[in-house]
C-alpha cells in the first residue's frame, strides 16, 4: 500500500516526489504471500507481478492525458474512450467498486486487529475484548475523516500513512530477523493434502494481487497535478511510480522473503500477528499499521462517496446538500464497519478479492483498453507484453476466488460471529 500513497503525495505537491507516498496500494498483508513462498513458483509470481503491473500501471498514465486538451480523470472515463458511452461504463464500474469497497473492508478487519494486538501486548493482564469493538473503534476515525471533501483535503493523512507503511515494514522483518530461526520451523506444504496446497497456492496468488491495488484510483491521484502541453503531468507522476516502486520492493518483497525464512508455513497472514518480543516495537509497529490503513481507507473511500453522491443527485434528483453527503458517507463507513465485523478473515479476504477484482483492474484491463486505442501491430513487442499480461491476469482472476473462498469457509467453521 505504501507504493500510492507516495504517489498521491507527489500529486498533491506537484512538484519532486516527496518520500511521502500513500495508497493503499500495498496493504499490510505482509505475509499473505509467504504461503506462496515456497518455492521458485512463488518468488517467479511475486516478481513478475511486480514487473506487469509496473507496466500496467505505465499505460494508464501515459493514457491519462494521451487526447490533446482532455484528460481522463477517472478510470471509468478511460474505458469509455475505449469501449464506448455506456459499454465503458458498465466494464470499468462495478469492477472498480468491488475493489474499493473490498479495500475498505479489509481495511476494517486489518485496523481492528492491530488495535488489538496493540492492546494485548501494551496490556497483558486486561480483561480480552472482542475484535468487533476494536472495529468499531476503527471506524469511529472514519466517521469524522469521510467527511473531508477530496483528495487534497487528506494530504496529511496520506503522508503520516505513508510514513507509517515503511516504518511498519521495515520493523516487521528487522524482528523476524532478529527473532531468528524456530526451532520448530517448517518449509514443507502447510495443506496435509494435495488438493489443500493447490487451493493455499491459488489463495497465495490472490495475496500477491491484492497487494497491487493502486491502478484503481491513479488517474484520480493524477488528475491533482497540474499540466500543461509543455509540461504534462505524466512527467511527475511516472517519477513518482518509479520511487513508489522501487520503495515497495525493498520493503515488502524483505518481509515476505525473512518472514517465511523465519516463521515457515506457520507465519500468519498479517505477520505482525506473528511476533511478541519486543513488546514495545511490536506495539508500535501495529499503532503504524492502523495509521496506514485509516489514510489508505480513506484514498479508496473518496472515489465511492463521488460515485454514490452522483447517482444520488443526477439520477434519482436528490438536492447535493450537506445532509445528503452527510447520510451518504456515514452509511458507506457504517456498510463497510457492519460487513468488516461480520466476515474478519483476513486472509480469505485478501485471497477473494485480490483475485475476483483487483486482478481485472490492475494486470489486464490497463492492457486491453491499451489495444482497442492503440491497436499495435500483430506480434509486435507491445501486442505480445499485453496479450502476456492478459493471459497472466485472467489466470490470477480465475484461480484465486477458490482459494479466498475455501480459506474464508474453512475458518468460518470455528468462528463465532461478532466474538
Amino acid at each position: 500500500m505504501l507504493g500510492y500513497q507516495l504517489l498521491h503525495q507527489e500529486m498533491l505537491s506537484g512538484g519532486t516526489l516527496l518520500f511521502t507516498m500513500s495508497p493503499p496500494w500495498l496493504v499490510p498483508e505482509f505475509s499473505a504471500s509467504l504461503t506462496l513462498c515456497l518455492s521458485s513458483a512463488g518468488i517467479t509470481v511475486m516478481v513478475l507481478s511486480w514487473i506487469i503491473t509496473l507496466y500496467t500501471l505505465w499505460q494508464m498514465v501515459e493514457m491519462h492525458e494521451m487526447v490533446p486538451g482532455k484528460r481522463f480523470d477517472r478510470y471509468h472515463e478511460l474505458g469509455q474512450h475505449a469501449f464506448g458511452e455506456k459499454l465503458g461504463l458498465y466494464i470499468v464500474v462495478p469492477q472498480q467498486l468491488i475493489v474499493e469497497i473490498g479495500v475498505c473492508i479489509v481495511y476494517m478487519v486489518t485496523g481492528g486487529k492491530s488495535l488489538k494486538k496493540f492492546h494485548e501486548l501494551v496490556c497483558e493482564d486486561c480483561k480480552p475484548i472482542k475484535l468487533t469493538y476494536f472495529i468499531m473503534i476503527f471506524a469511529s476515525v472514519h466517521f469524522v475523516l469521510s467527511h473531508l471533501p477530496n483528495f487534497n483535503s487528506i494530504s496529511g493523512v496520506s503522508l503520516a500513512a505513508a510514513v507509517m507503511s515503511l516504518s511498519y515494514s521495515t520493523i516487521a522483518w528487522a524482528a523476524s530477523a532478529s527473532k531468528g530461526v524456530q526451532e520448530d520451523v517448517e518449509y514443507g506444504y502447510k495443506a496435509k493434502s494435495t488438493a489443500g496446497t493447490v487451493f493455499n497456492f491459488f489463495s497465495g496468488l490472490g495475496d500477491v494481487a491484492f497487494a497491487y491495488a493502486g491502478h484503481n484510483v491513479v488517474l484520480e491521484i493524477q488528475a491533482t497535478i497540474p499540466s500543461t502541453p509543455e509540461k504534462p503531468s505524466k512527467g511527475p507522476m511516472w517519477k513518482g511510480v518509479i520511487v513508489a516502486y522501487i520503495v515497495v520492493a525493498l520493503c515488502y518483497f524483505p518481509v515476505a522473503f525473512v518472514g517465511y525464512y523465519i516463521f515457515g508455513n506457520g507465519v500468519e497472514d498479517n505477520i505482525l500477528m506473528s511476533l511478541k518480543k519486543p513488546t514495545w516495537i511490536i506495539a508500535t509497529a501495529n499503532m503504524f499499521v492502523v495509521i496506514h490503513v485509516i489514510g489508505s481507507y480513506q484514498i479508496y473511500a473518496i472515489p465511492v462517496f463521488d460515485m454514490m453522491e452522483t447517482l444520488l443527485v443526477k439520477k434519482l434528483n436528490f438536492r447535493p446538500t450537506t445532509i445528503l453527503r452527510f447520510c451518504v458517507r456515514s452509511f458507506y463507513v457504517a456498510a463497510t464497519m457492519f460487513l468488516g465485523m461480520t466476515f474478519p478473515f483476513f486472509g480469505g479476504l485478501l485471497a477473494f478479492f485480490g483475485g475476483f477484482a483487483f486482478a481485472p483492474t490492475t494486470y489486464f484491463l490497463p492492457c486491453i483498453i491499451w489495444l482497442a486505442i492503440y491497436k499495435p501491430r500483430k506480434y509486435s513487442l507491445s501486442w505480445w507484453a499485453n496479450w502476456v499480461c492478459i493471459v497472466f491476469g485472467i489466470f490470477l482472476m480465475v484461480l484465486s476466488p477458490i482459494g479466498g473462498l475455501r480459506t474464508i469457509v474453512i475458518q468460518a467453521k470455528e468462528y463465532k460471529f461478532y466474538s
